[in-house]
């Protein structure tokens, strides 16, 4: 028959028992926490580069020198209105059966005219002004102008104008904005380089 304890040395056992359990309890209840704050965070970064935001690649050169080919950009992801200037990157279907990244030169409504041998380009009459360009726009395609952006449309055109399929060419014509993923905002990739020029 086994001899009961002194209560004293059931007291010390529990005592122990009970601190050991305590700390434990207080281990997984840190990891718990932890664990939890980490889902929590990367489920926002999620919805945040979901919803709000994305991020994309660079490949070509035909927005040089304003992007390079390997930048890596974050692209708003939420746009009701695109405006002249606007770097843009496009998921309508074309025959190079990619993305393209260029810049909004006109919108809706906006009449578009370039001179070739001039190496200008005109919007509802006015010469614009472009130092983003590496430069002047020489390089003709297939279409004729002047012509109009239709609703609901936009006319893109790449930075370096004599390597850039774009607008100017039936392949990739004119841009329906549904099309439109988003505006880039800035550069992630080189780092250091967060500013996208105008």
């Amino acid at each position: 028959m086994c001899k009961l304890r002194k209560t004293e040395d059931i007291r010390i056992y529990f005592d122990e028992l009970e601190s050991s359990y305590s700390e434990t309890s207080k281990s997984w209840k840190f990891a718990y926490n932890w664990i939890d704050s980490l889902v929590f965070a990367l489920v926002g970064i999620a919805i945040v580069f979901t919803l709000l935001f994305r991020v994309v690649g660079v490949n070509g050169e035909s927005m040089k020198s304003t992007l390079n080919s390997g930048d890596w950009l974050t692209v708003k992801a939420i746009n009701t209105t695109y405006e002249r200037g606007d770097i843009v990157v496009i998921t309508q279907p074309n025959s190079l059966n990619e993305p393209l990244i260029k810049r909004v030169v006109a919108v809706a409504g906006d009449t578009v005219d370039i001179n070739f041998a001039q190496g200008t380009v005109k919007i509802n009459g006015e010469l614009i002004n472009e130092p983003y360009i590496a430069e002047p726009t020489e390089r003709m395609f297939d279409v004729a102008f002047p012509v109009t952006v239709p609703d609901g449309c936009v006319f893109v055109m790449g930075d370096n104008r004599n390597n850039s399929l774009d607008s100017r060419s039936t392949t990739v014509g004119f841009i329906d904005t549904r099309y439109l993923l988003g505006t880039a905002e800035f550069r992630l990739f080189p780092i250091g380089h967060w500013k996208i020029g105008a």
